[in-house]
């Protein structure tokens, strides 16, 4: 029955931040703005400009409330936009390069057995080039398929698998290298 309860006190919130009431769209902006900071920090490096792009989202957000149908979550939902706004945000500051060259991708990938911290993982995946980690977001925490993916970055279906080989690859060599550094052998 709670859960019940739960999904209609949300809906209900929803309707009301559709008609700009401010509580009620502050309410939305504290339930979920720490997991869209998240998400827009994964596509981000600064903070700060992260942070923006988070807000940008859920102006947007509150803009075109009334396009929410109400058949999947809110939270997904909302998680689309910043999202698109972040891939936005990365546009417009020229930082997304895709290497054009192909790579025979493979589905299985050696396991890379860490005790890393998740802060330490986000230092490593940072230090991608922005269109491999663009699209390692995209598909290893987002859950997008290839074809959503090549459609929102407006590019092939192919790069874009092979954008994911080459962060994988290039991550997993950073994983084995740390752990090598530190723990003296894989």
């Amino acid at each position: 029955m709670k859960v019940i309860q739960l999904h209609k006190n949300n809906t209900s919130l929803i309707k009301k931040a559709a008609t700009n009431n401010r509580e009620a769209q502050q309410q939305l902006f504290d339930a979920h703005a720490s997991k869209m900071l998240s998400v827009c920090r994964y596509y981000v490096k600064d903070i700060h400009k992260a942070e923006e792009v988070m807000l940008n989202g859920f102006l947007k957000a509150f803009t075109n409330l009334d396009q929410f149908q109400d058949i999947g979550s809110f939270e997904g939902w909302l998680r689309k936009i910043m999202v698109r706004e972040a891939i936005s945000y990365l546009r417009q500051a020229k930082n997304i390069e895709f290497s054009m060259e192909t790579v025979e991708s493979s589905d299985s990938y050696n396991n890379v057995y860490s005790n890393m911290e998740v802060a330490e993982i986000q230092q490593l995946i940072d230090q991608l080039p922005e269109g491999y980690k663009m699209v390692f977001v995209m598909y290893a925490i987002e859950g997008y398929k290839h074809q959503e993916i090549a459609e929102m970055l407006q590019i092939s279906e192919g790069t874009s698998k092979s954008q994911l080989f080459k962060a994988r690859k290039q991550l997993q060599q950073e994983i084995n290298a740390l752990n090598t550094t530190h723990y003296g052998s894989k």
